[in-house]
């Protein structure tokens, strides 16, 4: 019975040696290639031939009122050089003047604009809703609007709202198309 156990055990090592995969012995296939090795990787890799890399294709679709580039006339009383900002889309130049703040934009987004002067001081509750202005700009490159009633020395922030500006993604719009820095009426 000892000997029986001891040749039990030898025909056994092979496979506790081997791993999981016990012997492998090579065999013809049926395809008639030659016999598999035991040192055959797992993934085999051909080489093949390179392909060209794909060339992106970009496709923009604006209104045709909101490309500057092609809108804007070339007239000398065009040539403005606007401030730049890149998280507003349309640019303005804010003038403080007495109780009052003069807002100048490019004409590049349609013919009705509106315009308020939102005040920067603390309040106690709920902010109160912005006073928005119409304006319609006329056949100029500009468009000029003075935002009057203002309290002299308080902080304003000037939001500038165009309604054929592009829309979001998900079909919104920004509540301003424009914006300023914190300006001072004189």
């Amino acid at each position: 019975m000892r000997f029986r156990t001891i040749v039990l055990a030898l025909a056994a090592l092979p496979m506790v040696l081997g791993g999981c995969g016990g012997m492998v012995t090579p065999t013809a296939s049926s395809s008639g290639s030659a016999p598999a090795s035991p040192a055959m990787p797992w993934v085999i890799v051909a080489t093949g031939s390179a392909t060209p890399s794909p060339t992106p294709s970009i496709s923009l679709s604006l209104p045709a009122s909101g490309l500057p580039w092609t809108s804007m006339p070339a007239a000398s009383a065009c040539a403005i050089a606007w401030p730049e900002n890149e998280q507003v889309l349309i640019p303005m130049i804010v003038t403080p003047a007495k109780a009052s703040l003069k807002v100048q934009w490019p004409a590049w987004y349609g013919p009705d604009y509106r315009v308020a002067a939102v005040d920067q001081r603390l309040v106690s509750g709920t902010q109160p809703p912005p006073t928005w202005v119409s304006v319609t700009a006329g056949t100029g490159c500009t468009v000029t609007a003075t935002l009057t009633g203002l309290i002299s020395g308080n902080p304003y922030i000037v939001w500038l709202d165009a309604p054929n500006t592009p829309r979001n993604l998900d079909g919104s719009r920004s509540l301003y198309s424009g914006k300023s820095g914190v300006v001072t009426p004189l």
